[in-house]
């Protein structure tokens, strides 16, 4: 008698829901400066500093996460996962309650520990949504689905805090507690049902070398090196350009928080459509090439960003909140260097994958070492836009962007030589 096939569509749901609230999470930092902004009356620095703190997480988090993962396995991962992450946003809900001279740091602790939340979550979701599919096509379908949510909810977050916060000079954490409300039932929720169901475990490659001998191996590869570099300053540019440009738009007068909102969410959802055209065109373009022309473009977009002058207004789609409450898509009136940012979104959208693919190849062994250091380097994405901050309260907005362009230029050196293999760990063997 064949035995009854298992259906997985409810953990199925469940995995593709913290797929979005990775982004939904992640990208609450950054419009949340905006309110730090005007009730400590923080500077951009100050502002910048729950970003910082979510993605040092990874930093610290990285590499523990996967031994954790080897440990206890997916699911329990998963659990804690979101567990820590239900802990960090309530942390966060509760600074909107303590008195104004510890409100500032209970945040802070706050998007510190949801950070640990989403490096734990970055680390299981993909595998599992893999093998919840049972692999090949459809378990790749999957994670292309929640991928694909994923932006949706990176695009939606910045738009929805905009309308919370209204006008930026009275903004206060209590007028964000909406976001909050939602994103601690979605994983109080996901806990409770992935608590309850059975669902079966990736199988986990266990390498006969300790982890630190295969890290410190993976570290005598040049183009592996520089490649994790490039994650570093990638993760930089892909938050620091979307979320400094929500600051500066939040401090033009007659756009807003709102409109600021919006219009990175749109940034957002160019990533979407970028990631679907390279998931298109992959396997006819290599990754070298598409990650020489989206640095260089982007380079070119971020210096038409600096040089332009901000009096020039042009008009570019983005959601927008009707009078009567509801949202659409419609023409809005930002300064051109705006727009020029904005597609900058087209740009890092496939370079993950292409900064990755050529850091780990001739790997061989050394791949999931490899895969465990890129994961601390996400902490770029904190520390990179909390530099940008730091020159924009000393020089400006725009002239901050000259972060952006050198991280943008490093990106095209890394595509066009720092990528050469010179030594491979297995001839062999080609990842």
């Amino acid at each position: 008698m064949e035995a009854k096939k298992q259906n997985y569509t409810v953990p199925i749901i469940m995995m593709i829901l913290l797929f979005g609230m990775i982004a939904f999470v992640t990208n609450l930092a950054a419009p949340m400066g905006v309110v730090l902004k005007s009730q400590f009356g923080a500077s951009n620095f100050l502002g910048m500093l729950g970003n910082a703190a979510n993605f040092i997480a990874y930093a610290v988090m990285g590499i523990p996460g996967g031994l954790l993962l080897q440990r206890i396995g997916y699911k329990k991962t998963a659990l804690i996962a979101i567990a820590v992450g239900f802990i960090g946003v309530g942390i966060q809900f509760f600074s909107g309650h303590v008195s104004q001279e510890t409100a500032f740091a209970v945040y802070l602790l706050g998007a510190f520990v949801a950070g640990f939340s989403m490096t734990l979550l970055n680390t299981v979701v993909n595998p599992m949504l893999n093998t919840l599919g049972g692999g090949g096509n459809k378990g790749n379908q999957l994670i292309q689905v929640g991928g694909s949510f994923n932006s949706v909810m990176a695009t939606i977050t910045p738009a929805f805090v905009g309308i919370l916060i209204g006008e930026a000079a009275k903004a206060q954490i209590t007028d964000i507690f909406p976001v909050m409300y939602i994103a601690m039932g979605i994983f109080a929720l996901v806990f409770f049902v992935l608590l309850g169901v059975k669902i079966p475990e990736p199988s986990i490659e266990y390498a006969k070398e300790p982890l630190k001998d295969l890290m410190s191996g993976a570290m005598k590869f040049r183009h592996f090196i520089l490649g994790a570099v490039g994650i570093f300053v990638y993760v930089g540019v892909e938050v620091g350009v979307p979320g400094t440009m929500i600051f500066w738009l939040s401090d033009v007068p007659e756009i807003g928080p709102t409109v600021a909102g919006f219009v990175a969410g749109t940034y957002w959802l160019l990533m979407l459509a970028g990631r679907l055209i390279g998931a298109s065109i992959g396997g006819k373009v290599s990754s070298k090439t598409m990650l020489s022309v989206a640095s260089f473009v982007g380079m070119v977009l971020v210096l038409a960003a600096i040089f332009f002058p901000t009096s020039t207004m042009v008009e570019i789609p983005v959601m927008q909140r009707t009078a009567t409450g509801m949202l659409s898509f419609g023409l809005t009136e930002v300064p051109i260097n705006a727009m020029f940012l904005v597609l900058v979104g087209l740009c890092t959208s496939i370079m993950w994958g292409g900064i990755f693919n050529l850091a780990v190849e001739g790997l061989g062994k050394y791949l999931a070492a490899a895969s465990g250091i890129f994961m601390v380097m996400v902490c770029g994405g904190g520390l990179l836009p909390l530099l940008q901050n730091w020159i924009a309260d000393v020089a400006g907005f725009i002239p901050s962007y000259w972060v952006m362009f050198g991280g943008l230029a490093y990106l095209l050196f890394y595509a066009l030589i720092g990528s050469k293999v010179t030594k491979r760990a297995d001839d062999k063997l080609k990842i």
